[in-house]
C-alpha cells in the first residue's frame, strides 16, 4: 500500500464515528492540561508504565493508584502493586517513578519551555524511564498537539503503507524526528495536528482510542 492510500483511510475515519471519539479525546487532554502539578504527574507515572508495556494496563494501575499514589507511597509499595497488576517490570517501574519525584512540579517545569520540543528534549534528558515516545505521549495527554507517539502500532502503520522500509531498530533523536516529520506532512494533508492523527491510527490498527 501506499502513503496516499493511508491519507484515504485517515480522511474517511474523520467522516465515521471515530471523530466524536477522536474530538472527546482531545478535549479530555486540554482539561488535564489545566489541571495541577499532581495530575500531571500521574500522566507522567502512567507514561512510564506503558513503556515496553501496554496502555491499558498503565491505566488500570494509574486508576488504583488515585491522585496521591504515585507522589506518596513507598516504593516498597509501589513495586509490590505493580506486581499485582500484572506488570513485567514492576520493580524498575516504581523505582522510575520514585525517581521522578524529585520533578513533582512537573507541570510549572514543563510549561516553561516555549515549545513541546524543548520540553520534550528535557524530558527525555532528565527524567528516567522516559524517552521520546514516552515523552510525546506524556506531553500530548496534557493537551500538546505537535507531537507524535512513534510506538510499535504506528510504526507498522507506516512501514505497511510505504512511509518506512523498515521499523527502526532503535529510535535515536535524529532517527525520531525524521519518522516525526513523514507524519507531520500526512498531518498536514489530512488537516490534523500530529495528536489528533495518532488517535485515528491508533483506531485504524486497533480498532479502539484509549489514550
Amino acid at each position: 500500500m501506499t502513503p496516499k492510500k493511508l491519507l484515504e483511510k485517515v480522511l474517511t475515519l474523520k467522516s465515521s464515528r471515530a471523530r466524536e471519539i477522536v474530538n472527546r479525546r482531545m478535549s479530555e487532554f486540554l482539561g488535564l492540561g489545566k489541571k495541577d502539578d499532581k495530575a500531571w504527574f500521574s500522566e507522567l507515572s502512567f507514561c512510564i508504565l506503558t513503556a515496553n508495556s501496554t496502555a491499558k494496563l498503565g491505566m488500570k494501575i494509574q486508576d488504583e493508584m488515585g491522585p496521591d499514589g504515585f507522589l506518596a507511597l513507598p516504593r516498597s509499595i509501589l513495586t509490590a502493586e505493580f506486581k499485582r497488576a500484572g506488570h513485567r517490570f514492576y520493580n524498575k517501574r516504581a523505582e522510575f517513578i520514585v525517581n521522578a519525584r524529585k520533578f513533582r512540579n512537573i507541570k510549572e517545569i514543563a510549561t516553561k519551555f516555549p515549545d513541546e520540543q524543548a520540553a520534550r528534549d528535557w524530558l527525555a534528558k532528565n527524567v528516567d524511564g522516559i524517552g521520546y515516545k514516552e515523552a510525546s505521549h506524556f506531553l500530548r495527554n496534557v493537551g500538546y498537539g505537535d507531537v507524535a507517539i512513534l510506538d510499535r502500532h504506528i510504526l507498522a502503520l507506516m512501514r505497511e503503507h510505504g512511509l518506512l522500509e523498515r521499523p527502526p531498530r532503535t529510535l535515536t533523536r535524529k532517527r525520531y524526528l525524521q519518522i516525526e516529520e513523514k507524519l507531520r506532512e500526512l498531518a498536514r494533508k489530512a488537516n490534523l495536528s500530529l495528536a489528533e492523527l495518532d488517535l485515528y491510527l491508533w483506531y485504524m490498527k486497533t480498532g479502539e482510542i484509549l489514550k
